[in-house]
């Protein structure tokens, strides 16, 4: 327990959403809801409530009188997922380029010209949680132009289910090069303010994504 003023149940869906990201809980892994509130260490009462709120976002299956079960990896919720997020991402570059709203290209551009020259030259800085962040920063900046709650919870959500996705798919270096050149030219396209160059370029990084995970 994290001893914060959060009602317990929020709590404890945080530690839940923690160890989904994480990949502590695993895509397709089955609990019980006593080992699951060993895990998380939270009591069962609190963790009901928290896979409650889990499985209303598809993070996970509530089995009645059992547990849960993870969210599956395979291709089709892969397939799924991914189309939803390039969907909901080319809505927001839109709604970006044609209101004229700001966007963080400068940052963004630094960001992933810097984590491009470490992956080709095999620094081991260029993996793990810090090429997660900065691949998510991208996707975040699009899905911010959605400039609607709902829509951006739907986003947030899904954001979720990707992440538990990935867990089950290493980050490898030479796709870490290829994605940054991917959002490059996302990046390239936002600043040019060529809406339709941005979507073919959002659509390339999806069909190029579910490609290195074999989908």
């Amino acid at each position: 327990m994290d001893g914060s003023s959060k009602p317990l149940a929020d709590q404890a869906f945080d530690a839940l959403l923690a160890a989904l990201r994480s990949g502590r809980l695993a895509a397709g892994a089955f609990f019980s809801m006593p080992e699951l509130s060993r895990a998380l260490g939270y009591p069962i009462a609190s963790i009901r409530e928290a896979t409650k709120l889990a499985a209303a976002r598809g993070l996970l299956f509530i089995l009645p009188k059992r547990g849960i079960t993870v969210m599956d990896a395979g291709p089709e919720n892969t397939r799924i997922c991914m189309d939803m997020r390039a969907a909901l991402e080319r809505e927001g570059a839109r709604r970006i380029i044609l209101g004229g709203a700001a966007m963080p290209t400068g940052d963004l551009r630094r960001s992933h010209e810097e984590l491009l020259r470490q992956a080709l030259d095999r620094d081991p800085e260029a993996t793990g949680k810090r090429a997660i962040d900065i691949d998510l920063s991208l996707h975040n900046a699009l899905a911010a132009g959605l400039d609607n709650l709902y829509l951006q919870q739907a986003y947030a959500a899904n954001r979720d289910r990707i992440a538990v996705i990935q867990q089950s798919r290493p980050f490898l270096q030479d796709r870490i090069v290829s994605a940054m050149q991917e959002h490059l030219e996302i990046i390239a396209a936002m600043e040019a303010g060529d809406l339709p160059r941005t979507i073919e370029s959002i659509d390339v990084h999806l069909m190029q994504t579910l490609r290195w995970w074999g989908v």
